[in-house]
């Protein structure tokens, strides 16, 4: 029977992409503040090309690739500082109806809680943008035990398991990313969904067995009805 279960956040809860594009923004204006932008260069337009550069596939130039693109001079310090301006933005990001009935409807039936891998503050400032702290009765940031400790290491699930006093076989864990998020709770012997957003960013398959979750679905919408087949 299922008494925990345990939310991802980040394209499960929202479309992670709407945090992505809110940071480019804020790091958009941030160096129209700090640098002397030509008049033909607007801060859309850095925000624009960020994005564009991203949804390219260039996830660890984007910046450098980005300032290029307007023959603007930069260093690695203010490659840094952009980084910073991106990560600790008070991001403008919003819970989705879909997922907050079901917060709604579940927080009344199990036990809810939280693992969620990523650089701090950006995790606390999501959670706080997205008012969802007040459905789990456990919050666990893996950033706070260490970067070893984030998914698909184990210690976070096995922390919110202990402090819950719950069992693995009566835990699910609900996530997206099936590289790293259902080896650690299948190891566990938690039951494990996936879900497919049409936004989300992890739409492969799973590499081996282990990494496999036990459900699929594409709709959150359709969780509570699993749950109580479980």
């Amino acid at each position: 029977m299922v008494k925990l279960v345990i939310f991802d956040m980040d394209d499960t809860l929202y479309d992670e992409v709407d945090y992505c594009r809110s940071g480019f923004n804020a790091a958009a204006r941030y160096l129209s503040k700090k640098s002397h932008l030509p008049d033909s260069v607007s801060v859309q337009a850095i925000a624009d090309e960020l994005w564009h550069q991203f949804t390219a596939g260039n996830t660890t130039r984007t910046f450098n690739a980005a300032l290029d693109k307007f023959d603007l001079p930069y260093d690695m310090d203010l490659i840094k500082r952009l980084i910073t301006a991106y990560r600790e933005h008070k991001p403008r990001i919003n819970l989705p109806y879909d997922s907050k009935m079901t917060l709604d409807t579940l927080s009344q039936q199990y036990d809810l809680a939280l693992l969620t891998d990523g650089f701090l503050p950006a995790q606390r400032l999501k959670v706080k943008a997205l008012d969802i702290e007040k459905y789990f009765k456990c919050i666990v940031f893996t950033e706070e035990m260490g970067r070893e400790y984030w998914k698909p290491h184990p210690a976070g699930f096995e922390k919110i398991l202990k402090k819950l006093a719950v069992e693995p076989c009566n835990a699910v864990y609900f996530a997206d990313n099936v590289a790293k998020d259902f080896i650690a709770p299948n190891k566990l012997g938690m039951s494990s969904i996936r879900l497919i957003r049409p936004n989300g960013v992890h739409h492969g398959e799973p590499a081996s067995p282990e990494a496999a979750p036990d459900h699929t679905i594409t709709d959150i919408k359709d969780l509570p009805g699993l749950l109580e087949k479980l």
